[in-house]
């Protein structure tokens, strides 16, 4: 066998500096628990899709009434039950304009818009012809008739033929359309919106403030303490949630405060509980003990070592009763136990707009959109928290 020697140029060849550190050195960053959080939160698209829905929503529901010149008490009677779309006619020209107009098929009545979609206001019939179910309009020199004759009603010319449409247009007035007594249904959503997220709100304090450190103190200290407080819960477990809030409504009277009062008074059992199982089976541990032994003080003890551990399931808990909570408020608001007229609740606009349901079935898609989504932000937000705060679910 022959030996093959390559000779290197020594120019080729580096030394590498090493110190005594390499040996420990990380090349990965140090994150601490809340930065590993973050970046798993982060990279949750749901959870994090949802977080900035409910941001939006509650920017909406703060500001979004400041910025029209509409109000959710205004009515205009003449302007009732308009659609948030519509398609829109031109009608002959009028002193060499041209003039266009817009059918609503439910009242079968005509109104004046601009090329934008803006509404102009409502064009009063020459005559109604009550027999041949028609309605006469005249546009300086041609006639249009609005036939109801068959549902649903048709825009037609005098010589009965239909009239052509040039498109449809986005209602510039009131983006959502008008009720049945001529009120905005956006800043009615919008008003609905602080309701329920205020209703939120209160329900996330009380389970907070209440809950926590009603559960945390039940199991820290155990024995007849625990099961004393325990019975307390029980109690007002026992009664239905939905049948509890409806009596205190019934003794307190229907109203935005009452609803504030019933949900706040019962709504935190349910974190009580989960503290209590959290406090229980952390108390036996080591830092615990050692926290005792250095003579820490029991509140010591609760607000600086055991509820900054269950923080990640209290966090997750929070999230997922606060749409129990808007859901409550608005099926008593539906039921007409919650806020009252005139002021608006995406409980109280369901209710309305059942009544009109198959003439203006957009009426109920908003309120009805409006709770889904914030429910499904809220479970989706609640979702990716429990994924992100437990170390044990990191892929």
């Amino acid at each position: 066998m022959t030996d093959i020697h390559v000779t290197v140029p020594k120019e080729k060849w580096a030394p590498v500096d090493r110190g005594a550190q390499d040996a420990e050195f990380i090349a990965a960053p140090s994150l601490t628990y809340w930065q590993d959080v973050r970046q798993r939160m982060w990279r949750n698209k749901p959870a994090m899709a949802s977080l900035a829905f409910i941001i939006l929503l509650i920017l909406a529901a703060i500001f979004g009434p400041m910025l029209t010149h509409h109000t959710y008490y205004d009515q205009d009677l003449k302007l009732s039950n308009i659609p948030p779309i519509f398609e829109v006619y031109k009608a002959e020209p009028t002193d060499a304009s041209a003039q266009y107009v817009f059918l609503n098929s439910g009242n079968f009545k005509l109104y004046e818009v601009a090329e934008n979609g803006e509404i102009l206001g409502l064009v009063r019939a020459k005559r109604k012809d009550l027999m041949k179910k028609q309605h006469i309009y005249v546009f300086g020199d041609a006639e249009v008739r609005v036939d109801y004759s068959q549902l649903p009603a048709t825009l037609v010319d005098g010589d009965g033929n239909a009239v052509e449409s040039i498109g449809y247009r986005w209602n510039q007035t009131n983006w959502f359309g008008t009720d049945s007594l001529g009120r905005d249904v956006l800043v009615r959503q919008l008003y609905g919106a602080r309701i329920s997220l205020t209703v939120a709100f209160v329900a996330a304090m009380v389970n907070f403030f209440i809950g926590v450190f009603y559960g945390g103190i039940a199991g820290y200290f155990g024995g007849n303490v625990d099961n004393v407080m325990m019975r307390i819960v029980e109690i007002i477990a026992t009664i239905p949630l939905t049948l509890y809030v409806i009596l205190m409504m019934v003794v307190f009277q229907s109203g935005f405060l009452s609803i504030i009062i019933a949900i706040g008074s019962v709504f935190w059992v349910d974190m009580a509980r989960i503290v209590r199982g959290q406090m229980l089976s952390l108390k036996n541990q080591d830092y615990v003990a050692a926290a005792k032994t250095m003579g820490a003080s029991t509140k010591r003890i609760l607000t600086r070592h055991l509820l900054p551990n269950t923080m990640g399931p209290i966090l997750v808990t929070l999230t997922l009763l606060i749409p129990s909570a808007i859901f409550i408020e608005s099926f008593m608001s539906f039921i007409g136990l919650g806020v009252s007229v005139p002021m608006a609740s995406w409980g109280t606009l369901t209710a309305e707009a059942v009544e009109t349901l198959r003439a203006y079935p957009h009426q109920l898609f908003f309120p009805a959109a409006a709770i889904s989504l914030t429910m499904f932000a809220f479970n989706f937000l609640g979702d990716g928290l429990r994924d992100a705060l437990d170390p044990r679910l990191r892929k």
